[in-house]
């Protein structure tokens, strides 16, 4: 079983960033692909960002490229969703995610599908004010 815990969170105006942070209890964390999903109130969990195992391969839903960077320190267990030039619309609840080895190498592992994540944080809202 693995614990992930969101935090860095928050309130701030638009064009203003923060940096989410996922915190993940297990020491075999190297081995795991990540991944950031969003849901804002009365829409559908939507795919943010994904990072490989060793931090060498990134992919970006379209609506963020070029404003959010993900990153990993596997020798602190932890990943990263540093957010620039954030908008109101990136306002939601932002989850970090876990892809176990089973899963990835199953065949159908789809790193933009929640279906393809094992393991989910709770959640840390961000709101961004116009």
């Amino acid at each position: 079983q693995v614990q992930l815990v969101e935090s860095g969170g928050g309130l701030v105006q638009a064009g203003g960033s923060l940096r989410l942070s996922c915190a993940a209890s297990r020491r075999t964390f190297s081995t795991y692909a990540m991944g950031w999903f969003r849901q804002a109130p009365g829409k559908e969990r939507e795919f943010v960002a994904r990072i490989s195992r060793s931090g060498g391969t990134t992919y970006y839903a379209d609506s963020v490229k070029g404003r959010f960077t993900i990153s990993r320190d596997n020798a602190a267990n932890t990943e990263y969703l540093q957010m620039n030039s954030l908008k109101p619309e990136d306002t939601a609840v932002y989850y970090c995610a876990l892809t176990s080895m089973s899963t990835y190498y199953s065949g159908s592992y789809n790193y933009s599908s929640g279906r393809s994540y094992d393991y989910w944080g709770q959640g840390t809202q961000v709101t961004v004010s116009s």
